[in-house]
This record gives structure tokens, C-alpha cells and sequence, in this order.
């Protein structure tokens, strides 16, 4: 099975695959990648059945969303390009751009790098603290009717600044960390969201590869791999939730699929309105992830699966410090 187009981008916005792919790791993000395996996935992606395709301004310097203009130009009519602007990356992490010259300036930027004329879902990536998020969302509004920009989303915020914003444009979708041991989305974000109309993009749904099983206490992680600093993958959080992974590693093997696939499937069941969008620079990556449309889990295999995984989430913060200091404003 294929992913159905069923999804849409907010309650007017285009019908997108059940599952996206999140490109950010095609430019390195996390290990130095093979542009020319990237672009071979992008394009089995989207002869699979995706058809949601994630970047942003900053992944790679603008280099990510190059990549997706290169390979994705001449299937455009095909592909729902989504991306993000409103930080700039230092040598420090992230910095919010949020002014309505910033953000004007990055979509004529990012149009040029995608080859395209218009950006289907058009992100503010983080809230700058020194722009109120009228006068960001206000900008994107003028994108929007200028013909740029066909929705108008917000990544990592709070309920309350996700009502602010929508009373100047509406926001069709949020895009936040969500999956089986990250699910704070689901306390105030998500509700305001679906009152709103809105649809959820979940990304790092397998915890930055860790609800893989591809990282061990013993993983050194890459230079420049951001998961170095984060707590939860180092040091005793990362142990306290080695023994979770295991646990779905073993539920995974009783329904002879992967834990990833395992991941994928609960949060498919969380809702039509909810797209994951699993990172993959890879096709064998692709494809596990992708036979998780034809995994199907019982309420017994629910039940199990809540059994095994704490109420609370993974042990440690998501994000070093700076990264925390940029999110839910």
C-alpha cells in the first residue's frame, strides 16, 4: 500500500500523502550525506506515493532546498513543497529572523533555490522574540496574496501564540516534534489546532533515530551532529531510554516489522490530521518507513505499546539550552 492522499493542508489546503519526507538530513544535518543517493530517494519518494516534501532555509545553508529544486523541478506539479524561514544558523545554533524584511527577503530567496514560482506551505520556523507574531504572520499574509505562498504555517509554538497568529491569517498547519516518547503536542497544541481547523506536521517522529534502534550507548555521534548536546541521546538519559527502544524493539519483532515501522504505525493512528514526516536520505530508510501504511496495530498492540512506553516521554531534554530557549514561545 501506497501513501493515500487523504490529508489535507489545513480544512481548504491541498490533500498531501499520509506520510511526508523530511529532507532535512539530505545536506548533513546529522552525517555527511550523498547528494546523488538523496535526489534517487527523493524521486523513489515520489514515485512511491509521497507527496509532501519538507525543507527549510536553513538546513544546509540553503543547500537542501537546492537539492529538492534540482531534482523535484520538473515533477513540480506533482510535489507539495513545503519549507521554512525566520532563523538564521550560527556558530552559536539557531537565531530567530522574524522581521517582515527578513522573512520577504527569504521567500524570494528560497524561490530561486526551489526553481518554483510559488511555495505550497510556506513555515515561520521559530518566533523572534523581538517581532510580535502579528507583524511575522502579518508579512506572510502579503506573501500569500502576492501569489508566493499557498498556506501559511508555524513551527514549534505555544497555544496561545498559535491563537494570536491565526486571528491575523489563518494558520492551516503547526509542525512540532511528536511521536511515541515525545507527545507534549498533545496537551494544548494539538486541541487549539484541530479548533482551529488546523493539521499537524509531526516531525522527528522516530525520535531522531533513536526509536530505530540505530543508536546504541555505545554511538559516537558525527561532528556537528547536533544530538551530541542534546540530553536525551547521551549519558544516563540516553540509557534510561535505551529500555524503551528495546521494549518496542521487541513488540516490533512480535509483529515481525521494524521499530520504526512500529512508531510510524502509532502515530497513524492518531488522526487523519496528523501527517509524520520521517526523515530519509536514504531508499532502504524510505521504504522501511514507508511499509508502515501497511502495518496495522490492534488495540491490544495499542495497549501494549502504552505499556511499555512511560506516560512522561523520553528521559532528558529534547534540545541543548539554546535550543530549548527557542521553542513553545
Amino acid at each position: 500500500m501506497h501513501p493515500t492522499p487523504t490529508p489535507t493542508l489545513g480544512p481548504d489546503g491541498p490533500a498531501v500523502s499520509r506520510l511526508g519526507l523530511g529532507c532535512m538530513s539530505m545536506t548533513g544535518i546529522y552525517s555527511p550525506a550523498d547528494p546523488h543517493e538523496a535526489a534517487a530517494t527523493l524521486l523513489e519518494a515520489l514515485d512511491s506515493g509521497v507527496t509532501l516534501f519538507d525543507t527549510g532555509d536553513f538546513y544546509g545553508d540553503g543547500a537542501n532546498e537546492e537539492l529538492l529544486g534540482q531534482t523535484l523541478a520538473p515533477h513540480r506539479d506533482r510535489a507539495v513543497l513545503a519549507t521554512k524561514a525566520g532563523v538564521r544558523r550560527t556558530a552559536e545554533g539557531l537565531v530567530p529572523a522574524g522581521s517582515p524584511n527578513d522573512l520577504r527577503r527569504a521567500c524570494e530567496a528560497s524561490l530561486r533555490r526551489l526553481r518554483t514560482d510559488h511555495i505550497d506551505l510556506y513555515y515561520l520556523a521559530r518566533i523572534d522574540p523581538a517581532v510580535p507574531v502579528e507583524e511575522s504572520v502579518g508579512a506572510l499574509a502579503d506573501l500569500v496574496t502576492q501569489g508566493k505562498v499557498g498556506r501559511v504555517g508555524l513551527s514549534e509554538v505555544s497555544a496561545a501564540t498559535l491563537r494570536r497568529a491565526h486571528a491575523v491569517h489563518p494558520i492551516s498547519v503547526v509542525q512540532t516534534e511528536f511521536s511515541l516518547w515525545e507527545r507534549h503536542v498533545e496537551n494544548d497544541i494539538l486541541p487549539t489546532l484541530r479548533g482551529l481547523g488546523g493539521t499537524l506536521i509531526a516531525y522527528s517522529p522516530l525520535g531522531r533515530g533513536l526509536l530505530t534502534g540505530a543508536v546504541r550507548a555505545t554511538t559516537r555521534y558525527e561532528p556537528g551532529d547536533f544530538r551530541a548536546t542534546a540530553p536525551r541521546y547521551n549519558g544516563d538519559d540516553l540509557k534510561a531510554n535505551l529500555a524503551t527502544v528495546d521494549a518496542i524493539t521487541r513488540l516490533a519483532a512480535a509483529k515481525s516489522a521494524t521499530p520504526a515501522q512500529i512508531a510510524l504505525a502509532w502515530l497513524l493512528t492518531r488522526g487523519n490530521d496528523i501527517v509524520p514526516i520521517p526523515g530519509s536520505s536514504r531508499r532502504p530508510h524510505l521504504r522501511d518507513n514507508l511499509a508502515a501504511l501497511d502495518l496495522r496495530l490492534t488495540s491490544a498492540d495499542l495497549a501494549a505499546i502504552d505499556a511499555a512506553v512511560p506516560d512522561t516521554g523520553a528521559q532528558g531534554a529534547r534540545y541543548s539550552d539554546h535550543g530549548i530557549a527557542l521553542i513553545d514561545h
